[in-house]
């Protein structure tokens, strides 16, 4: 695939500036625009390419990752990170939930890839870098985390110096880390977390998601064994009949997901649900992934 110019990674967030437009109606803008690339994303391990769609009048800014450009990785099948990267948006949206971007699965110079709304400025508008882990994620020195903050575990910051990785007792983390176990997110890191300053919270790159292997890998286990907050079980609960066949929830799935992937799925949505809590590191994989910013 020829590499378009390079440009630099994403710059700081900003509410998107399409107005009042639904993330619908935005989807089905991506979904069928003429798309034009602008440039690569430097530091991305993958082929990221930022773009734009637009029809008549209406445009969008988005992420463009071609199926042909995705490195193969030995544990989830060549050519499938896209159509996970879509499926993660669709399983969001049955929750309820806007953490992840409108994100549709199409036709692009480069061939079929995922299309994902960009959120915030062009990635070249020269503002400084997105700062999630200011209000989301810290390090500290000592042995518990402060008010209002949740222990991960410890991390080495120098050699023979550790301190303690924390994320923020926020509702809208813990909203995410409900999302990432049932998704099976085997790649939660903090530089996927893009906080706006209107307090919204969205969540990108899905692509290593809906493996049938226990694969969670997050920074958000600061509420392992925890009972689930009531605002998580009544979308848990209409998730389970959505994802039965002949739904259209599982329709879409069954052409993004593989059977036994959906049937996973399912099984652990119905586990979430049975426990009532957050699961645990199951000890098989690491639990944090590498790494973790």
């Amino acid at each position: 695939m020829p590499a378009p110019e390079r440009i630099p990674p994403r710059g700081s967030v900003s509410p998107a500036s399409q107005g009042e437009r639904t993330a619908e109606a935005t989807a089905a803008l991506l979904a069928r625009g003429e798309l034009t690339v602008v440039g690569r994303i430097a530091d991305a391990s993958n082929a990221v390419l930022y773009a734009t769609v637009a029809d008549g009048d209406a445009s969008v800014p988005c992420v463009y990752k071609p199926v042909a450009g995705e490195r193969p990785l030995w544990d989830f099948p060549r050519g499938t990170l896209a159509a996970r990267e879509v499926a993660a948006y669709e399983v969001c949206r049955a929750l309820g939930w806007e953490l992840v971007p409108p994100t549709v699965l199409r036709d692009g110079p480069f061939g079929e890839g995922m299309c994902q709304e960009w959120i915030g400025p062009a990635p070249d508008a020269g503002e400084p870098p997105p700062s999630a882990a200011d209000e989301l994620l810290a390090l500290v020195d000592g042995d518990e985390p402060g008010p209002g903050w949740r222990a991960v575990g410890f991390a080495e910051t120098a050699p023979g110096r550790t301190a303690l990785l924390v994320h923020a007792d926020d509702p809208r983390l813990r909203r995410l880390a409900v999302l990432d176990a049932v998704i099976n997110n085997a790649d939660r890191k903090g530089g996927h977390l893009l906080p706006l300053p209107d307090g919204r919270l969205y969540a990108i790159d899905h692509g290593v998601t809906f493996h049938t292997d226990d694969k969670l890998r997050t920074l958000l286990w600061g509420w392992a064994g925890e009972p689930l907050p009531a605002e998580a079980l009544g979308p848990l609960r209409r998730l389970g009949p959505a994802l039965k066949d002949g739904e259209p929830l599982a329709a879409r799935l069954a052409a993004l997901l593989d059977a036994a992937e959906l049937e996973a799925l399912r099984r652990r949505t119905a586990d979430l649900l049975a426990t009532g809590r957050h699961p645990a590191p199951g000890g098989q994989w690491p639990a944090i992934p590498w790494p973790p910013v």
